[in-house]
């Protein structure tokens, strides 16, 4: 009698073994609020956490091959020369101390923040929408999901902020910077230059994001895709999701840095004097500076990937999580 009890407890509390895991409750599409609300959470989170290491490789990504007249010039954008990621921490604490280090923190912050809402939004929609019969995504049509996100991110939050955010850091070098904060630049920049002056270098951060997106999300899911299935549909561990989200970091940034690095370039304070448009860009620098320019500021942004890989995915999926509690 109590082993018929046992078998009818366990029955009870099994899956049917004809329901699919997607359809398993912890396996429940996000909302379109909860993706804005928790991509917003984990992308404010990530910039702050890992800013340094953009600011290091934004330096680093600034400073060309300067002849002696040009590094003498008090508007030259590379009035500094940093031999290294090291030297330029080096150089930021010892002349503007720790908060050197995050110049245009608050334009990455409300960038982030807001392109990481745009992204998992548009990238969970697009999933839905590719998905198979069984609710299940190939990996090409994962790409494609993420190829779209990013170039919504790209046109919506990263160009205006990533640009101010750039020129921000850019000004700190000057003899003389001019800007006083995120406001005041903000301010100048636009009475200057126009509204096209904060959309500066649009055409190379849409193929940069949508780089970035259609790798890093296709990776991310593909991975994470075949932990649901080693978890059988529970909630994937928070370490794991950090990990994957880390190699997600890994490989998106030796697939995409010369994107990386022709946007930084782009959106610099004296880009339209330098440079034609991103072909003459790229040309220049290959000119100039050789083949490896292009993979210059690759360390500092492979140290933030890791972790911003990390970071905003586990938040993300945390955050998720934490809406499906109520």
């Amino acid at each position: 009698m109590t082993q018929n009890r046992d078998k009818v407890h366990t029955c009870a509390h099994a899956p049917n073994a004809t329901t699919p895991l997607t359809e398993q409750p912890t396996q429940q599409k996000p909302t379109a609020f909860q993706s804005i609300a928790a991509g917003m959470i984990a992308g404010g989170i990530e910039a702050t956490v890992t800013y340094p290491t953009e600011f290091v490789k934004t330096q680093l990504q600034l400073q060309g091959k300067a002849t002696p007249a040009q590094q003498a010039s008090s508007t030259m954008h590379a009035t500094k020369h940093f031999t290294g990621p090291l030297d330029v921490i080096r150089v930021t604490l010892k002349q503007h101390g720790v908060l050197g280090l995050y110049r245009g923190l608050s334009a990455l912050v409300i960038g982030t923040a807001s392109k990481a809402g745009v992204r998992f939004l548009v990238f969970d929609q697009m999933k839905a929408l590719l998905a198979d019969k069984d609710g299940k995504v190939s990996g090409p049509r994962m790409m494609i999901a993420g190829l779209g996100a990013g170039v919504m991110e790209a046109v919506i939050a990263v160009t205006p902020t990533e640009t101010i955010k750039t020129k921000l850091i850019q000004d700190q070098n000057l003899l003389k910077p001019r800007f006083k904060g995120l406001i005041h630049g903000t301010r100048i920049i636009i009475a200057e230059q126009g509204i096209s002056g904060i959309y500066q270098g649009v055409t190379t951060v849409i193929a940069r994001q949508g780089a970035n997106s259609a790798v890093r999300l296709a990776a991310y899911g593909m991975m994470r895709e075949k932990l649901t299935v080693r978890y059988e549909g529970k909630s994937v561990p928070a370490y794991a999701t950090f990990g994957i989200g880390a190699i997600a970091g890994i490989i998106t940034v030796y697939t995409t840095m010369p994107l990386d690095v022709l946007k930084t370039k782009m959106q610099a304070t004296d880009a339209r004097q330098r440079y034609k448009n991103s072909a003459d860009c790229a040309v220049q620098t290959f000119k100039d500076e050789g083949v490896f320019a292009f993979w210059k500021g690759a360390t500092p942004r492979l140290g933030r990937l890791i972790f911003s890989g990390g970071i905003v995915f586990t938040c993300y999926e945390e955050v998720i999580r934490l809406f499906r509690l109520f």
